[in-house]
């Protein structure tokens, strides 16, 4: 592709954040949020870079020492580097992974989207009309964090589906059947997911026969239909559900503050930060905790959704008295590919 030219450089809106959030954007000057806001396209390369290499060194680590608990280890790390993916597909589809446009959608397609079956094309008119509707009847994610909480006895049940690979396969078919419906009906994006879904795979098996292990594909496959889910069934969790206010944006959007192992198996790419994401959904991944620095240093954090640690936000998930769950509570929800 050829060098950005200023048409090709995305443009962050930045009047239509601070309509959004008129009542904090006061606290903040527009030379301050242009910087908060401002890609740096080295950065979006390395978290690519850093996503693949823990991917790269979980599988051979299991080369290297094939046992049950280096197979366990890599699961949990490519799992959650899986989630690392989405997220960077989810930076893409705000045009904050790069600055080019172009090398944006590309590279979030090709890079992080199509190797876990997903697609920036599909997945950005879902997720802004989330930004637009968070916590109201046309929220496309509000069915994710409705039954929450639920009982201590349904959590473990989720969770074992997640571990034992039942969500991963549903996911799959639907993933399988989605493909195959956009192909047939013409959809030019919808079949480039598809060959980029296929050839990204592919070339990851080729590179693994190379090196004379073709079998740890088994490896990153299981970790998509296994600890994968698991991993985004928890952020979806952490981020929106149980909320204090779902009409105040400082406490209708959780964020958890993370330790580092948490951000190593649960929380990549500071997905975590996801308040600070949904006041200025403009601002770069690695400006988040920038900005919650700042929100905190100017007291508008006081009051606001934010919690240490994810054990706290599962207890709460799991905080219904037993004998009053519902069918509705221990329904199998949707998870979205982000």
């Amino acid at each position: 592709m050829s060098a950005a030219t200023p048409a090709d450089v995305a443009i962050p809106d930045l009047d239509a954040d601070a309509r959004t959030n008129a009542a904090w954007h006061t606290k903040f000057s527009r030379d301050e949020i242009q910087e908060l806001v401002r890609v740096e396209s080295w950065r979006g390369w390395l978290s690519i870079a850093l996503d693949w290499a823990v991917i790269a060194a979980s599988l051979a680590m299991v080369a290297v020492w094939t046992n049950p608990l280096t197979v366990i280890a890599a699961f949990f790390l490519i799992g959650a580097r899986q989630l690392g993916l989405a997220i960077l597909m989810h930076e893409a589809s705000h045009r904050t992974l790069l600055a080019d446009k172009r090398w944006n959608d590309f590279a979030g397609n090709w890079l992080c989207a199509y190797p876990i079956w997903t697609d920036v094309h599909v997945y950005r008119p879902y997720h802004l009309q989330h930004h637009a509707k968070n916590w109201t009847k046309d929220d496309p994610d509000i069915g994710l964090v409705l039954p929450f909480p639920i009982t201590k006895s349904s959590l473990r049940r989720k969770i074992w589906r997640d571990l034992s690979g039942q969500t991963g396969r549903k996911f799959a078919r639907g993933s399988w059947k989605r493909s195959i419906a956009r192909w047939r009906a013409g959809d030019a994006n919808g079949r480039r997911a598809f060959v980029g879904f296929v050839v990204t795979n592919l070339l990851l098996l080729a590179l693994l026969t190379a090196s004379g292990h073709p079998w740890l594909y088994l490896v990153w496959a299981g970790a998509w239909l296994t600890t994968n889910t698991l991993v985004t069934r928890i952020r979806s969790i952490a981020e929106h559900a149980m909320i204090p206010d779902p009409a105040d944006p400082l406490r209708n959007t959780r964020t958890t503050l993370a330790s580092w192992w948490e951000r190593l198996l649960l929380a990549p790419n500071r997905v975590n930060y996801h308040l600070e994401h949904h006041l200025l959904m403009t601002v770069p991944l690695y400006k988040l905790p920038r900005l919650h620095r700042l929100l905190d240093e100017r007291g508008l954090l006081d009051g606001a959704c934010v919690t240490r640690g994810y054990a706290d936000v599962l207890r709460r998930a799991a905080s219904k008295p037993e004998g009053s769950a519902t069918a509705t509570s221990d329904r199998e929800v949707r998870v979205p590919p982000f």
